[in-house]
């Protein structure tokens, strides 16, 4: 395995931890338990491709990219599609862990 496949395995793991935030909200706890299964297999998915990235990413590296990935991008999908509140300061401090993940990555 690469270390730049190692790169787009981790952030599949992230697009699925976004995944697995918006099916929790999405499941309304038990009451729809066929989107609560769907949001535990996206859980799976994302740590499978996580453990996947760490045979060659160093594990502080790939955890602060993986939950950046996954913590800005569900912000975005609350804002953008679930009616999340949106202010300066938000999207600025959003765009600060996308820079963040992004100078992890080219470091």
């Amino acid at each position: 395995m690469t270390y730049g496949y190692s790169w787009g395995l981790l952030f599949l793991a992230g697009l699925l931890e976004i995944v697995f935030a918006i099916g929790l909200k999405s499941a309304s706890g038990l009451q729809r338990p066929w989107l609560l299964l769907g949001t535990f297999v996206a859980l799976a998915g994302s740590l499978t491709l996580l453990t996947l990235a760490l045979r060659q990413l160093p594990i502080g590296t790939a955890y602060a990219v993986w939950t950046g990935i996954g913590a800005a991008g569900t912000a975005l999908v609350g804002m953008y599609w679930l009616g999340d509140s949106v202010s300066f300061w938000r999207v600025v401090w959003l765009g600060m862990i996308v820079v963040s993940v992004a100078g992890l990555r080219w470091s």
